[in-house]
């Protein structure tokens, strides 16, 4: 299989439809996480084949800006047919690179293919509108038009899904693209560039330009007058510098940035089901997820079966390698994710947090972590103050509804938050008192190619998925007219 997985994925740069070396002749090694070694080579960009790719794509632009959107759809179609067929060397390839296990990496394709059927349903959905201006003087028409060069940049914990929720609604629009991957899961995206150009994208719509010097190669892009759009998914961290960076030309972002969701189980709860939900929300991909709860604020009336009961879950799941059979966790991305959580759980014990499951890497080759469950974690603990992204579960017990929801709004973030009660109105009203841009109430899964997408806060501004994600990538031309 995984032969056949690295034959999906070219590793050269996709530039005005060629496939190239990088113009210095850089490579960059990709690694798989479960055995620490190199995978493969693929070409490292730099600022001149960047810049190269903009050009690419500002010549591609109107062309396929003027193609009648049912077009457009019918190119997404046959992606999401390509994507489809291809499903299970596609999830290997992910597996490789990322390191998950091979039942997340199928969901995650299914979910990445998804976008472009969506997707290709909405292209002949960027309506306009007409209307009369209330003083009767005039109509108001308003056009929706590509935004023009979007620049996308995707993180390496979701390779396919990240590339595809981008790609899709700027192709939908009508937009050309440069999309620079994560440096340490290219090979994915450069496989879905690949399927982009079988399904008919025209040559110069969509680029793909891997690098390790990401800071370098995205500035330059942002600093590009044909760049019209950036969007990124990543880190608040590295949200903020490219916010500052496209201030300078005033380049219209979309930014899905960091979370740090709390997950509510409140004491008319079902216990069961919570853990259930708490198995999804925190172990989707291993815990290296934005969305991945990360700050459990349990009742104390039901805190002790609760805690009970994901451990002894947390406990039960298979580590291992991705791709080797009945194995529910894989590895970390790399060494440096490792020591960070690793860091954060001894923070915690040593400010008092027992250890109720788990604790510690895993003893063998690769970056692996033991699933871990902490009790009796303290509220103002550092592992409750960032994204975890590991497979960590820190508990906090609660005994007043309005102080919990205090504390899970205590937090730069805002992407998501969840709850479990046994009280769909009262849930409702947490809902509405919880500073975040998604809930999941009684669900520990919210992410849906036909949902908006996105947080409040600093974790995100714009929104992803559903008839919003298009939108983000359209321009509204006001036009007056009298007749």
């Amino acid at each position: 299989m995984s032969a056949e997985a690295l034959a999906l994925a070219p590793t050269d740069l996709l530039v005005g439809g060629r496939w190239r070396p990088a113009s210095a002749g850089s490579v960059m090694d990709v690694h798989d996480p479960a055995t620490t070694e190199v995978l493969a080579q693929v070409a490292d960009g730099g600022v001149e084949d960047a810049t190269a790719a903009v050009a690419a794509a500002a010549d591609a632009g109107p062309a396929w800006a003027a193609t009648p959107p049912r077009l457009r759809a019918e190119v997404l179609r046959r992606a999401f047919t390509l994507m489809t067929e291809r499903a299970e060397p596609l999830a290997a390839l992910v597996v490789l690179e990322n390191g998950k296990a091979l039942p997340d990496a199928r969901g995650e394709i299914a979910y990445a293919a998804e976008f472009f059927r969506w997707y290709a349903e909405e292209a002949v959905r960027a309506t306009g509108s007409l209307s009369t201006a209330p003083a009767g003087a005039n109509r108001i028409l308003v056009l929706h038009q590509p935004v023009g060069v979007c620049v996308l940049v995707t993180p390496w914990n979701f390779p396919a899904a990240m590339a595809t929720r981008k790609i899709a609604p700027a192709l939908a629009a009508g937009c050309s693209m440069v999309l620079k991957p994560a440096g340490d899961t290219p090979l994915t995206a450069l496989a879905i560039g690949a399927i982009l150009a079988e399904a008919g994208v025209p040559d110069g719509v969509v680029n793909i330009v891997p690098s390790r010097r990401s800071g370098a190669v995205v500035s330059a892009m942002l600093h590009d007058p044909r760049v019209r759009k950036l969007s990124f998914t990543g880190s608040t961290e590295v949200g903020r510098v490219l916010l500052r960076e496209a201030a300078d030309r005033v380049v219209n972002t979309s930014m899905e940035l960091g979370g740090n969701a709390p997950f509510l189980v409140l004491d008319d709860a079902d216990v069961e089901a919570a853990v259930a939900g708490a198995m999804l929300a925190k172990m989707r991909n291993g815990g290296e997820a934005c969305t991945a709860a990360n700050r459990f604020y349990v009742h104390r009336r039901v805190a002790g079966e609760f805690s009970k009961g994901l451990a002894a879950a947390m406990d039960a799941l298979v580590v291992g390698p991705g791709l080797e059979p009945g194995t529910q966790v894989g590895p970390l991305v790399n060494q440096a994710a490792v020591d960070k959580v690793s860091a954060l759980v001894e923070g915690a014990v040593d400010d008092g947090a027992r250890l109720l499951a788990g604790g510690g890497p895993v003893d063998r080759r690769g970056w692996f972590y033991r699933p871990t469950v902490l009790g009796d974690v303290d509220p103002s603990s550092a592992i409750l103050r960032e994204e975890i992204f590991g497979p960590v579960a820190p508990i906090v017990v609660f005994d007043d509804l309005d102080e919990a929801v205090r504390l899970a709004n205590d937090t730069e973030y805002g992407l998501v938050s969840y709850v479990y009660t046994g009280d769909l109105a009262r849930g409702l009203r947490v809902g509405e008192a919880l500073e975040a841009g998604m809930i999941g109430l009684n669900r520990g899964v919210v992410s849906d190619p036909a949902a908006p997408f996105g947080g409040v806060k600093q974790s995100g501004i714009g929104r992803e998925g559903g008839h919003d994600g298009l939108l983000d990538y359209l321009e509204s031309k006001y036009v007056a007219v009298r007749w």
